[in-house]
């Protein structure tokens, strides 16, 4: 008998607690803005002046990690700046920000808001948008080229962090090429890897380039490749 009443007294407590708790739900919505300050180079091929009514492709390049937040003249190192710098031409323009975080990931959508800017206030070709990106910055054009499917007509990735679920979002008519080292120790060369294997098991048009015995510095083969400009020249949007 003692038992059902210690049981009935529990009960009661519970309800009782049950009934001083009172649950709320609000429902509203707040605007965010988020600033962001990009220092950016812009380069644009000789034919450009000469040529008043045509339209240019262009290149977003994204550096690497060690070129963040510091003198825009670092990223310079690498990639398509380093080979302007020592005058190499290119057929299009080349827009090349710096992330101005040194720990932080490229903010995307400020990048989106930077290279719609330059394509509206230049004469670009809009069905020849092409990205590409080294390390951090390949990382990120992965995730620019999941977030905007119909942006780019073609992407290509070096030794960048590859998630993937992305494979699911990618648009399959947008040409891919994918470099990395196999002896890459900061970005597994299993993450393009694994990649390309399953991109080209949902029947997606890439080419994979890989780097035996190089590390984490393939960006300095991948980006002295002529075949990778004259490639990205061919490509356009339907």
């Amino acid at each position: 008998m003692k038992s059902y009443f210690v049981l009935f007294m529990a009960l009661l407590l519970l309800q009782s607690c049950k009934a001083q708790s009172k649950s709320i739900l609000i429902e509203d919505t707040i605007e965010t803005i988020v600033k962001e300050d990009f220092h950016y180079y812009l380069y644009f091929p000789e034919a450009y002046e000469s040529s008043e009514n045509e339209e240019f492709p262009i290149l977003l390049f994204l550096h690497g990690g060690g070129e963040s937040g510091g003198d825009i003249e670092e990223i310079k190192s690498n990639g398509p700046p380093k080979l302007i710098a020592e005058g190499n031409e290119f057929p299009f323009l080349i827009l090349a920000p710096q992330n101005p975080h040194v720990k932080k990931w490229w903010n995307t959508r400020a990048l989106i808001k930077l290279l719609d800017e330059v394509v509206a206030n230049n004469r670009v070709d809009k069905k020849r948008i092409y990205i590409t990106g080294l390390s951090r910055g390949g990382g990120a054009a992965w995730e620019l080229a999941v977030q905007y499917p119909e942006k780019f007509a073609a992407l290509a990735v070096v030794c960048g962090m590859a998630p993937l679920p992305y494979a699911n979002w990618l648009d399959k008519d947008m040409p891919i090429w994918v470099f990395h080292g196999t002896e890459d120790k900061s970005i597994p060369f299993s993450e393009s890897e694994d990649m390309v294997k399953k991109l080209k098991a949902m029947g997606h048009n890439i080419k994979f380039t890989a780097y035996e015995g190089v590390g984490h510095n393939s960006w300095e083969k991948a980006y002295t490749t002529d075949e990778l400009y004259e490639w990205f020249v061919k490509q356009h949007r339907n």
